[in-house]
């Protein structure tokens, strides 16, 4: 089950992300969130914009998070290496954190944000092997590089619904 995330959610969710970070270390990529990225207070912003949804397991406790944001990210306003499919209005993925315990969150999560908008951006450290295969195994293609806020690059990639 998906839903919005509320401030109760609060624990469940840092442990979310900080499994997910010690992922990220063991499987080579130790440096996009570092040791305490996304902080609490991103996180709780993205609550009160209402963009952070959480994955629940049968026991409704929350086991995976993401955020979905709505409108154009200034991350993307230029892009290297590439372009993007399109232009049209899009929605974008950040932060897909999961504590390990449930099998195919970020199936669950493509869905769900495919639910909402036929174009779709995500971007991802060129460490993060995992989330470039998810992005690609869901349909995503790869367009080139983007930079973030602390000017580090990350693969740009975008899923557009055919038709």
């Amino acid at each position: 089950m998906i839903r919005k995330a509320i401030m109760t959610d609060m624990p469940a969710v840092l442990c979310i992300f900080e499994a997910a970070r010690v992922y990220m270390r063991e499987t080579g990529n130790p440096t996009q969130w570092g040791m305490n990225n996304p902080s609490q207070e991103t996180l709780e912003a993205d609550i009160r914009r209402g963009e952070l949804y959480v994955i629940c397991g049968e026991d409704q406790v929350p086991h995976a998070a993401f955020a979905l944001v709505a409108g154009e990210d200034p991350t993307y306003g230029v892009i290297e290496e590439g372009d993007w499919t399109s232009d049209e209005s899009y929605m974008t993925i950040h932060r897909v954190g999961s504590d390990g315990t449930m099998k195919g969150v970020f199936s669950q999560c493509v869905e769900f944000c495919k639910q909402q908008s036929d174009n779709i951006r995500a971007d991802t450290h060129e460490n993060n092997k995992t989330m470039q295969h998810l992005l690609t195994k869901h349909g995503f293609v790869r367009c080139g590089i983007v930079h973030v806020a602390d000017g580090t690059p990350r693969l740009a990639y975008q899923y557009l619904k055919e038709g």
